[in-house]
């Protein structure tokens, strides 16, 4: 899942980037309103968690533009502003959810992956293909029942595969769906780490290549 924090309160923004991370979500930080815009602009986000009252565009405005492309993209408000009439106020300019500091990081974690889901096209509570079997809850991954432990990067990538249900997901898609701002798109990151997955999941093999394209996990039948 692909987060944006636009928060003016650096070390807030940070912490709460770093807890996001440690969550397996791939999360870039902007400090202000028009830098979060710009972000925005480029980069099709799951989730923004957004505070209000932010130098330059103001969060209220920001929250319009990203409502108005139509776009999947979910917001979720950070603000002091904790009032039965701010909360209305802040959803009727088309925020889909809405929490007041001081927060509790799990309840945005949790909140965050609410949001993340319906960002995306519904997809099952366990993603299934032939003997693998991914949780995204709980984040395990079995094969033939055995537990297989995964990097957060591996996570990633075979919750991306799995979702596909069997199309062709490119290294270019992985990369925006699985990384933040800060991987380099000209390196191998993406190749090695679907090499390491494979190896960790072991024989038969369960990722193809399509050459030219990306790659794949065949759907079960």
């Amino acid at each position: 899942m692909r987060v944006l924090i636009v928060e003016d309160e650096r070390p807030l923004a940070d912490a709460v980037a770093r807890g996001l991370r440690r969550e397996g979500m791939a999360v870039d930080v902007a400090y202000d309103g028009d830098t979060g815009h710009e972000k925005a602009v480029v980069t099709r986000y799951d989730v923004v968690v957004l505070d209000r009252d932010l130098p330059g565009m103001s969060g209220d405005r920001l929250c319009a533009e990203i409502v108005a492309t139509a776009s999947t993209t979910r917001v979720i408000m950070l603000t002091a502003s904790g009032t039965l009439a701010d909360k209305v106020d802040g959803l009727s300019r088309g925020a889909d959810d809405y929490l007041a500091k001081p927060f509790d990081f799990p309840e945005l974690v949790a909140r965050c992956r609410a949001l993340g889901r319906r960002a995306t096209p519904a997809v099952p509570p366990m993603l299934e293909a032939g003997d693998v079997a991914l949780d995204p809850a709980r984040r395990t991954v079995h094969r033939s029942e055995r537990p297989v432990e995964l990097t957060r990067k591996e996570f990633g990538v075979l919750e991306v595969l799995l979702a596909a249900g069997g199309a062709v997901v490119s290294s270019e898609e992985l990369l925006e769906r699985v990384w933040d701002e800060n991987a380099d798109p000209f390196t191998t990151t993406v190749r090695v780490t679907v090499m390491t997955l494979r190896k960790k999941l072991g024989e038969p093999g369960v990722i193809e290549t399509v050459v030219g394209a990306g790659y794949r996990v065949p759907s079960a039948g």
